[in-house]
């Protein structure tokens, strides 16, 4: 759970663009409707976003497995991957139908297999037409289309390639920009490296804002911490976290009071897992593996009393090839007695 050492940071005034105010990043293999609903247990405000879904497997793919949602993850937005106007306008009507708020385009995304496809980070080398694809989505639905970028990719140096591009793409009408700090190295880098080795520069985002205010600006990159939020919101409208939810998920627990304002008291975490019990076994009716399910919460209760033994318990018992499915959820239940919580059997 987040620090009371940050409870005396002042809450920044509100903006007109409350919708981003805290973001949970879109990463590939981890934020699939089971993980959104145990965060959205965590968090009622917080914006929740999809794994980036290619335009190819939309169309090619088991689509009703890849876009399909609780109506509980609301407020939610799909991201596309694609670089092709049409197409792209095509999947953002399909997105809209499923009852997306949101439909997110990657620009930032640097990996090998990415790139071969023609999209994510190597799309920021062309401006213009990353603006023709949001143009052709805007036309093509009536909720918000919005882009997540780097700061550039590979030679491109200083400010002022970003400030084009943003320039280049807000003429479209599209207002909102995700911004992780780091530039992207298309070549020598791993994904995983990307997001550690360029260095963050933070800067370049603030100064966009300054540059742009009508524009909607939520910071990606590093941050860890609420306070840490708190702080950058004193420079930009919206902070967007990522593997520190994956890490510590528990620190949106006070996401609601402290990034916008409820005066609602903060989730108990004995009723998330009372609540997430009861979806697992809802979901284990369904034929759905319970470690699909409990692979999401390994994080939870992190430097608390048996959470070493909580993780433990379920990562070696919730694989089982042998477990039965009318027994499934006792797992969890087990797991749950570890750090103190003990429900129905």
């Amino acid at each position: 759970m987040q620090s009371s050492d940050a409870l005396h940071i002042t809450k920044p005034p509100p903006t007109r663009f409350d919708t981003h105010r805290l973001c949970i990043a879109p990463m590939l293999d981890w934020t699939d409707t089971h993980a959104r609903f145990f965060l959205r247990l965590l968090s009622r405000h917080t914006r929740l976003y999809t794994e980036m879904v290619t335009t190819g497997a939309i169309f090619h793919g088991k689509r009703e497995r890849l876009l399909s949602f609780n109506d509980t993850e609301h407020p939610i937005a799909l991201q596309l991957g694609g670089s092709e106007p049409q197409e792209l306008a095509t999947c953002a009507r399909i997105g809209e139908d499923y009852g997306y708020d949101e439909i997110n385009l990657n620009v930032g995304c640097p990996s090998d297999r990415v790139q071969n496809g023609r999209f994510g980070a190597c799309l920021m080398a062309e401006p213009q037409h990353v603006a023709d694809c949001i143009a052709a989505m805007r036309d093509a639905v009536s909720i918000p289309v919005t882009v997540k970028s780097r700061i550039g990719i590979d030679h491109q140096e200083g400010y002022e390639p970003l400030a084009n591009f943003v320039q280049t793409i807000a003429a479209t009408g599209c207002d909102t920009f995700i911004v992780h700090a780091r530039k992207a190295w298309l070549q020598g880098l791993s994904p995983k490296e990307n997001r550690e080795i360029p260095p963050l520069r933070y800067d370049f985002v603030h100064q966009l804002k300054q540059d742009f205010p009508q524009l909607n600006i939520v910071i990606n990159g590093g941050i860890r911490r609420l306070d840490e939020s708190l702080q950058q919101l004193e420079h930009v409208d919206g902070v967007m976290i990522g593997r520190a939810a994956y890490d510590n998920p528990f620190l949106l627990l006070e996401a609601d009071r402290m990034i916008f304002g409820s005066t609602q008291p903060d989730p108990r975490p004995d009723e998330v897992m009372r609540q997430f019990l009861e979806y697992v076994e809802f979901q284990l009716k369904k034929g759905i593996e319970l470690h699909a399910m409990t692979r999401h919460i390994l994080g939870a209760f992190r430097g608390e009393s048996g959470a070493r033994a909580f993780r433990r318990h379920l990562s070696e018992y919730a694989t089982q090839p042998d477990l039965h499915k009318e027994n499934s959820a006792d797992v969890l239940r087990e797991a749950l007695y570890y750090v103190g919580i003990k429900l129905g059997w």
